[in-house]
Formats: structure tokens, sequence, C-alpha cells
């Protein structure tokens, strides 16, 4: 079955859930900081995710903003830093992530492919228009499809479900394309055709399910698309 639908997860595949960090640790008067940005990061990232899972497990959702803040306050606390101004700089250069060098003309060569185009994400729709903008690839995105509409984060089944119910294709039809190794998995049990960009070179997740396919980054996306 040709696909039909690339579908794109948001923070870490299209957009660069480092470069609040990175960007903050490189202006004036944040020498300390540059020092351990990058463990900070991994940190943030790390317990933003796993909020989301577990608030997944108990049923107690809330929006990708508060997961988001709570998991920076956790990973500002566990690297000795107490500094209001650092915290608030940092949440707002989240909502302007920059996208990784590839996105805008991948995406562009699958909307001239003719292909629908749309990201699926735990974000919330605020957060995904802010950096949807910032990246300046909303004309090449036929939609934003966030799981506040369903109130549980990936990877339930229902938030997979919202491709379908959006674009009227069977799962066979979709390219899901995640930089989460859980998430390409999830998918791949889900139905969908998945494609892991695993940009840290990471091992495949011991889980029931595997992606289908191993990038290193976004640029075959079109291709890959094209042949399967």
């Amino acid at each position: 079955m040709p696909i039909t639908t690339c579908v794109f997860d948001a923070y870490g595949t299209l957009f660069d859930v480092a470069a609040a960090a990175r960007e903050a640790a490189a202006e004036p008067g944040r020498e300390a900081f540059a020092e351990v940005w990058m463990k900070l990061a991994n940190d943030w990232r790390l317990k933003q995710l796993q909020y989301t899972w577990l608030r997944a497990v108990t049923g107690d959702h809330t929006d990708f903003w508060e997961v988001t803040q709570n998991g920076l306050d956790w990973a500002l606390e566990a690297n000795g830093l107490d500094d209001p101004d650092l915290r608030e700089r940092l949440l707002q250069l989240y909502w302007e992530l920059s996208a990784y060098p590839e996105v805008p003309s991948m995406l562009a060569a699958l909307k001239n492919a003719g292909l629908n185009t749309a990201i699926l994400s735990n974000g919330s729709p605020d957060m995904l228009d802010g950096a949807v903008q910032s990246a300046q690839v909303g004309d090449v995105l036929d939609d934003v499809l966030s799981v506040e509409s369903v109130g549980v984060f990936k990877p339930h089944a229902s938030v997979y479900d919202l491709v379908g119910a959006r674009f009227g294709c069977a799962k066979g039809e979709v390219l899901f394309v995640s930089s989460n190794g859980w998430d390409a998995a999830a998918a791949a049990g889900y139905g969908f055709a998945t494609a892991w960009v695993n940009r840290a070179g990471e091992p495949v997740d011991r889980l029931p399910w595997k992606p289908d396919h191993v990038l290193s980054d976004l640029t075959s996306i079109p291709d890959l698309a094209g042949r399967l």
C-alpha cells in the first residue's frame, strides 16, 4: 500500500530540543551554565518524557507545558542551579526552538511529491504553533495534531488514531517518523510504517515492536516514502 501521509513527531524530530540550553549557554554572563548545559539539556528532556509516561499510566493528564516546566525544575535542582532568571530564559527559548537544518527542504520535497504532511506531538497546540512559526515550516505542513485532542500522551493508541481521523487514510498509508525509539516502535506496533531518526546512535529499545527503518537524520525521508 503506497504511502500517502507522512507524520512527524515534533520535539527532537523536527525541532532541536537542545537548542534552548545551547543558546542560553552562549549568552554573556552565563559562563557557569555553559559548563553544564549539555547535562542539563539531557536531564530536562529525560524528565520531560518520563513525566508524560507516568501521567499517561496514571491517567493524571496535564498539558505539555506544565510537564516541560516540571522537567526543567528537576534538572535545574539536579545540577545545583538556583537561578530564576536562567529558568525564565530557558522556558522562553523553548518556545523558539530551531528546526534541524534539513527539515524545511525535506518537508517541501514531500509536499512537491503530493503527500500529506503533519505533526503528531505531545506538545500543546500553543507550544506547537510557536515552534512551527519560529521554524517557518507552516506552509509545508497540512496539519499539526496534538495529544490535547484526546487527553493522554503518546504512546497511547488513541493518539495515533488522530492521523486516520484527520486524513482518512489506512494505517498502511502512513509513514510515521520520530527521534524517540519508543515512539517509532509503538507506532510500528500500531500499524504505521515507521522510521526512527537515531541522531545519537543509540541502541534499539527492547520492546515488543521495532521501528521499520533507522536513519541518522531526515534527509532521506522523501526517498523512503516514495519507495514504500
